[in-house]
């Protein structure tokens, strides 16, 4: 069992001793053990190897066992712990200008680390008793390309093409993780195509952390680091790279941007245990997930022993296509699948008792048809799909999807006649859900067969499902169709995901710590609107929890306000945007408004430039020192004069313009009724007198106070204010 545990070093033992037996020069040979066995991670001493080999020496030509004893004593005494370099050190990053920025990874403990900048300057360190290792270095004002190098013993890595410039580490949901090709048909970017033909700029780079969760604190993160060009900016969040280009046209220095971003998260998933547990609101969710920590790991290793693929890497424009998961046989029209389990569609799955779970489900359904459609072309109607899918009908595909973005997408496939030959028709459908919910689902009545619109059949119901691979963090877990190995998957008291509290923190966060960056940029609130109160919270505690892990003391905090969209009745995202004004009060933040620039009919509005330039400006102005406007109008008092209200401002600049949208200024006046009508709005100067001829003596005002109303309020720069309410009232 020693012998096959340690292999690899086995093999590169033996090599090296049979140099040594025919080898004429001692010193020669004897170096090059001496470096093999600190290699491999042998801990037996070289000179009782070298008295055991000359004792042994002429039996070990003539025979294998001896050699096997050595082999043996050799693998007693090894660590079978590899240096590495975490993958935030490659070749083509940026590191922060004139910082102290440290460099890590792990080794074996006791082992000397050297590291030596081309730019001058040197550090070292030795690798702790836990194996974990951490040099700082200091680096130049912004300049470059320059070589990295770590010596590890007789190792040595070089890292090439690397920049000293400055870095932002850009996080959040859906909005920032965005990429600059869009997600066609539905979320698009405006001016897309022209941004990534020209973006050209060797002195930006790009690094993508991979999605990845864990329920505990983890240090590896997957990524690497790029150079920015059309072929690679495309699949990078879009916001980061426009904030990005305005930073680097600005300054004219190398920039580096840290993409780590999930769409659709809550911003507890972003946030440490130990900051999280001082909010009485979580203490329930972080009991369950310490209690299930066992069962969640177990599902970890048992996952990690399947056959598994990783698409990562792959083109993300045709990621999904040819995938093979061992299930060839789930499309067939003759299999047997009663031993498959039952859902009622539509629905997305995670509300089925599959619960939480991104992968891939076949789901098979056998209808019957009547003598009248025999023979005839038939269209199968199957309504959204989330995310992709293909369909398969007596065994032979009909349709398919296979691009990211259509998961409101109703399916519509025509069968051709030479399929229906007789009155069995065998549905199967492949589903690819790689975030969120997954499933065939919307409504019921949009799950027909056709042959025109008064021959119709129901295939709404009970159909037959079997998962065959579980996706996380860009790799596959592949189950295959032919037995349901699912059912072997270790069972956990809740459904832990990248959704979970602190799952991201853990996963994408912690692994980041401590790389010195400049500072933040942040896109995150929409999956938090229905809790205002708790985010008022929640979100100045994140900035602090960041702080305080990376070291880099008040670092820039800038964010992204979000922006209008009909979130409901019973959602008030307005009061989630004035959260996000009040947070402006924690030290070294910054606020992009998006009021003027958001759709009300789509959570992801196209329009990423202004939303990056105007993050841009922030960190222009408050960061580098330029003296450009960098925020709208923000409402500073009141005061009744008159019957009227009148109204100050910050940052009115040169003075305030009102932009009327279909008629509506969007603001509002009440009285001590609380009744709020409809205002007229005059701007004199840098202030606003807001008045109704129906209300002789109004006590407050309102402005764009609802999910869906845009801005008309803007300083002459062109900045848009903010929504904002001058009551207190519930």
């Amino acid at each position: 069992l020693i012998i096959f545990y340690s292999i690899d070093k086995c093999i590169a033992l033996f090599l090296h001793i049979e140099l040594l037996k025919f080898g004429k020069n001692y010193r020669t040979n004897h170096s090059l053990l001496a470096r093999t066995l600190h290699t491999i991670g042998c801990r037996l001493p070289i000179l009782f190897l070298e008295i055991l080999m000359f004792k042994l020496n002429a039996v070990i030509r003539f025979t294998s066992l001896s050699l096997f004893i050595v082999i043996v004593a050799c693998s007693l005494f090894s660590q079978p712990k590899p240096f590495s370099l975490t993958p935030l050190f490659t070749d083509n990053m940026i590191l922060q200008q004139k910082e102290k920025v440290p460099v890590w990874g792990k080794g074996l403990p006791g082992v000397k680390i050297d590291i030596n900048g081309s730019w001058g300057k040197k550090a070292s360190t030795v690798v702790g008793n836990d194996s974990n290792w951490v040099a700082w270095i200091q680096t130049p004002k912004a300049s470059g390309p320059f070589n990295l190098s770590i010596k590890y013993g007789d190792s040595l890595i070089v890292l090439n093409n690397v920049l000293i410039g400055e870095v932002w580490l850009c996080s959040g949901q859906s909005n920032m993780e965005m990429p600059l090709e869009g997600w066609p048909p539905n979320d698009t970017i405006g001016n897309s195509a022209y941004e990534i033909a020209h973006a050209q700029y060797p002195k930006i780079r790009l690094f993508h952390a991979q999605r990845n969760f864990s329920v505990m604190p983890t240090k590896q993160c997957e990524g690497k680091w790029e150079v920015c060009s059309a072929s690679t900016v495309k699949s990078f969040s879009a916001v980061a790279y426009l904030f990005g280009k305005k930073i680097y046209t600005s300054l004219t220095v190398p920039i580096g941007l840290i993409e780590a971003a999930w769409g659709g998260t809550t911003i507890d998933a972003w946030m440490s245990k130990p900051k999280l547990s001082k909010f009485i609101e979580f203490q329930s969710t972080l009991n369950t997930i310490e209690a299930s920590k066992d069962s969640i790991l177990n599902v970890e290793k048992w996952l990690a022993a399947l056959p598994s693929m990783n698409v990562e890497p792959l083109d993300p424009l045709h990621k999904w296509e040819g995938l093979q998961f061992d299930d060839q046989e789930c499309s067939a029209k003759k299999i047997s699948d009663s031993a498959w389990s039952d859902m009622k569609l539509p629905t997305v799955w995670e509300k089925t008792e599959v619960g939480e779970f991104d992968g891939v489900i076949w789901f098979r359904k056998q209808i019957e048809l009547p003598r009248t459609l025999i023979g005839k072309t038939l269209t199968l109607h199957l309504g959204p799909i989330d995310d992709m899918d293909e369909t398969y009908v007596n065994g032979a595909l009909v349709g398919h999807v296979l691009k990211e973005g259509y998961w409101k997408t109703e399916r519509v496939y025509s069968i051709p006649d030479s399929l229906v030959r007789d009155s069995i028709l065998q549905i199967a459908v492949r589903v690819i859900d790689y975030q969120g919910n997954g499933g065939i689902w919307g409504d019921g009545k949009k799950m027909y067969l056709s042959r025109d619109s008064s021959d119709t059949i129901s295939i709404e119901g009970t159909w037959k499902y079997r998962p065959v691979a579980e996706y996380r963090s860009g790799v596959f877990s592949i189950f295959g169709g032919k037995n349901n190995q699912y059912k072997n998957r270790p069972r956990t008291p809740m459904n832990f995901s990248g959704y979970s509290a602190t799952a991201l923190y853990n996963g994408m966060i912690n692994p980041l710590i401590p790389f010195t960056f400049r500072g933040v940029i942040w896109y995150q609130g929409e999956n938090n609107v229905s809790n205002p109160e708790l985010y008022k919270r929640t979100f100045p505690a994140l900035i602090a929890d960041w702080r305080k892990a990376f070291g880099h003391g008040d670092f820039p905090f800038y964010y992204v306000q979000i922006a209008p969209y009909n979130y409901g009745p019973l959602s008030m995202s307005q009061n989630l945007r004035e959260v996000q004004l009040q947070t402006l009060k924690v030290h070294n933040t910054g606020m992009a408004v998006t009021l003027d620039i958001g759709n009300p009919d789509n959570i992801h509005p196209e329009n990423k430039i202004d939303v990056g330039n105007r993050l841009a400006n922030y960190a222009l102005a408050k960061t580098y020192g330029k003296n450009i406007a960098y925020s709208g109008p923000q409402y500073k008092s009141m005061k009744i004069q008159k019957g009227k209200i009148v109204l100050s401002f910050d940052f009115s600049g040169k003075g305030l313009v009102i932009k009327e949208r279909g008629g509506e200024n969007n603001f509002m006046i009440a009285g001590k009724d609380s009744v709020f009508k409809k205002a007229v709005v005059n701007v004199i100067g840098k202030q606003l007198i807001v008045s109704n001829s129906e209300i002789a003596r109004p006590v407050a005002v309102r402005y764009a106070w609802s999910n869906t109303d845009e801005a008309s309020l803007f300083n002459k720069e062109g900045l848009p204010a903010s929504s904002f309410r001058t009551d207190i009232w519930r």
